[in-house]
């Protein structure tokens, strides 16, 4: 697989031209329990320099994945939902928290309550909604809850959607989920990736939020990983610099 970087890496060069800084961060959707996939994933993060904020599913979490992170501190993880169970109405796009139902408010409490107990200090309270999608009623809900942040995809349009709450998305996912499950053409990506950067460089879009990448190691094809590790090299050798989002949420 032969990628043409040239125009993400002339975008970068304008950005290193403007003194723009570029915060990089890197999301992985889906885990449940420890895997040879992560075991590749926590390789690839250490070989790029770029943490893995790993989106946990609390009530499918099995034994096996919180030993997994203690000798791996590129990985961080965070709560992804409660179960990963759809509760949209007939028609409606999946969502777990994408709709007003009873026992959402208790689930969200309950999800970053046994990832504490799992992973201790390490868990950051950032929440990840399945499908990327949450009804904005639960925004001052996660924050009684605990978090401090919550990701979906796409540019923000705004850093802070209720007091309390940080909002960080993901921006770049190379999983073809519409077509054969594999990589997204990479012509597509690369120029798609530029766009966004450009949108933040002309003032379209929020300058200021990390540019996050969206992965899911269990489905990964081999392309799919190699995309995935030549990017973070592009860019980090392109002037992205890896974000430190405990910081930016004031060290929780």
């Amino acid at each position: 697989m032969k990628i043409d970087w040239s125009p993400l890496m002339s975008e970068l060069a304008l950005w290193r031209s403007d003194n723009l800084r570029l915060p990089l961060w890197w999301r992985d959707d889906d885990a449940v329990a420890d895997t040879a996939a992560l075991t590749r994933l926590t390789r690839l993060a250490q070989d790029s320099g770029l943490p893995v904020h790993i989106a946990v599913i609390p009530d499918l979490l099995e034994p096996s994945l919180p030993p997994a992170f203690d000798s791996a501190p590129s990985l961080i993880p965070v709560v992804h939902g409660w179960r990963h169970l759809s509760h949209a109405p007939q028609g409606a796009k999946n969502a777990e928290f994408g709709h007003p139902r009873p026992p959402a408010a208790e689930e969200l409490r309950a999800g970053i309550d046994r990832l504490h107990h799992a992973f201790g200090p390490p868990l950051m309270p950032l929440f990840v909604p399945p499908w990327n999608r949450i009804d904005p009623a639960y925004l001052p809900v996660l924050v009684d809850a605990g978090y401090r942040a919550v990701s979906t995809y796409g540019p923000r349009k705004t850093a802070m959607p209720t007091d309390g709450l940080h909002q960080i998305n993901t921006h770049i996912d190379p999983i073809f989920w519409r077509g054969d499950r594999g990589l997204v053409p990479p012509d597509i990506l690369v120029n798609g990736i530029v766009d966004t950067l450009r949108d933040r460089r002309e003032g379209r879009s929020d300058k200021t939020e990390p540019l996050g990448l969206l992965t899911h190691h269990l489905v990964h094809t081999e392309d799919v990983w190699r995309f995935s590790g030549d990017l973070c090299r592009v860019l980090l050798d392109g002037g992205a610099v890896a974000a430190d989002l405990r910081a930016l949420l004031g060290g929780a």
